[in-house]
C-alpha cells in the first residue's frame, strides 16, 4: 500500500478501457476516490465503477468530451461537486482516429486528432491547476507515447506529432507550476494491447513492433499503473517534475 494515495482524490480522462481502466483501478485499491471519465463507453465505465465499488472503494462515472471547452469545464465541475477538491489528474485520453498517411489526410481528420490528443490535455490542465493550487497543490500526470520519440508508423505521422505535443506541455507545464506545489510528469507507453491496437493495428503490424521489444512480447495495461502511482505519491517522488517515464519492454531506451 502507498498510504498518502488514501483518499486523495484522483481524475482519470479516457478511464473506461485499457490503460485508463487499469490506472483508475489501481489508484482505487490504494484507497483513492476515483472518477471514471469517459465519453462513449458508458457501460464499460459503468463496469469500472462497479468493480472498484465491490472492492470497497469509492467511484464515480462522468461522462464528456474532452474536445469540447464546455464539456471539459462540466467534467471538472461534477467531479468538484462530488469531491470539493481534484489532488490528481491524468490526462489519458486519445486516440488515433484511424491510420492516414499524412499526404492524403484532410484538414478534418488532423485537427480532430490535434484536439483529442494535445488540445485535451491543455484545456483540462488549464481548468484543474487552480482548483488544485488552491487545495495545496497536486500531481498531474499526461500519458504521451513511444510515437513521440520515433515518430510513428505508417498512418500515424500526426497521432505521434500531438504526442510530442503532450511530452513538450509536460516538461513545459512542471516549470510553470511547480510554484503552486504542482508537480506534472508524463507516462509514455510503448506497444501495450488494448483497444487502441485492437481497433487500429493488425496481427502483422503488432507482429513487426513485438520483434522490436527486447523482452519479446507487448505489455499490458496492468503494467503501466505502477508508473501512474509512483508519479502520483508524495511520499514516492516529491523531487520528481516534468519527467517521463518510459513503459516499454525496453524498446526505447533515451
Amino acid at each position: 500500500m502507498i498510504p498518502d494515495l488514501k483518499d486523495k482524490v484522483v481524475l482519470i480522462t479516457g478511464a473506461s478501457t485499457g490503460i485508463g481502466a487499469a490506472a483508475a483501478k489501481g489508484f482505487a485499491f490504494e484507497g483513492s476516490k476515483v472518477v471514471v471519465h469517459y465519453n462513449a463507453s458508458k457501460a464499460a465505465a459503468e463496469t469500472v465503477v462497479a468493480d472498484i465499488v465491490s472492492h470497497g472503494a469509492e467511484a464515480v462515472a462522468i461522462r464528456g468530451d474532452v474536445t469540447k471547452s464546455d464539456d471539459v469545464k462540466a467534467i471538472v465541475a461534477q467531479t468538484m461537486e462530488r469531491f470539493g477538491r481534484i489532488d490528481v489528474l491524468v490526462n489519458n485520453a486519445g486516440g488515433m482516429l484511424g491510420r492516414v498517411a499524412t499526404t492524403e489526410m484532410s484538414d478534418a481528420h488532423y485537427e480532430n486528432v490535434m484536439r483529442l490528443n494535445a488540445w485535451s490535455v491543455f484545456a483540462m490542465t488549464r481548468e484543474v491547476a487552480p482548483l488544485m493550487a488552491k487545495t495545496g497543490g497536486g500531481s498531474i500526470i499526461n500519458v504521451t507515447s513511444i510515437a513521440a520519440r520515433h515518430g510513428g508508423g505508417g498512418g500515424a505521422i500526426i497521432y505521434a506529432a500531438s504526442k510530442a505535443f503532450v511530452s513538450a506541455f509536460t516538461r513545459g507545464m512542471a516549470k510553470e507550476l511547480v510554484g503552486m506545489k504542482i508537480r506534472v510528469n508524463a507516462v509514455s507507453p510503448g506497444v501495450i494491447e488494448t483497444p487502441f491496437h485492437d481497433r487500429w493495428s493488425n496481427a502483422a503490424q503488432l507482429e513487426s513492433m513485438r520483434q522490436t521489444v527486447p523482452m519479446g512480447r507487448l505489455g499490458v495495461s496492468e503494467e503501466c499503473v505502477g508508473a501512474f502511482l509512483y508519479l502520483a505519491s508524495e511520499t514516492l517522488s516529491s523531487y520528481v517534475d516534468g519527467q517521463i517515464i518510459e513503459v516499454n519492454g525496453g524498446q526505447l531506451m533515451p
